[in-house]
């Protein structure tokens, strides 16, 4: 049976969302490579102009590492449809 990815969230509110996010994924992708996690995937979204996130997509049995080094504001299941 093929492994769950979990995906996990941070939310950035304010003028400076879209900025902020962006920069954030720069730190996710550098951790990523870092700690050598297999299949996962970075991201940023703008949700609206007030509003955006970045996401890191990972593993279910990486989660429980990787939330308690990042501590992400949120998480949940992912799929491709996303």
């Amino acid at each position: 049976m093929k492994e769950r990815k979990i995906k996990l969230i941070w939310d950035f509110r304010g003028q400076a969302a879209h900025k902020t996010a962006l920069h954030h994924k720069v730190h996710l992708e550098e951790y990523k490579i870092l700690n050598k996690l297999e299949n996962s995937i970075t991201g940023n979204l703008d949700i609206n102009e007030m509003y955006a996130i970045a996401f890191l997509v990972v593993k279910e049995s990486e989660m429980i590492s990787v939330r308690d080094a990042l501590r992400p504001h949120r998480g949940e299941v992912y799929t491709a449809e996303q």
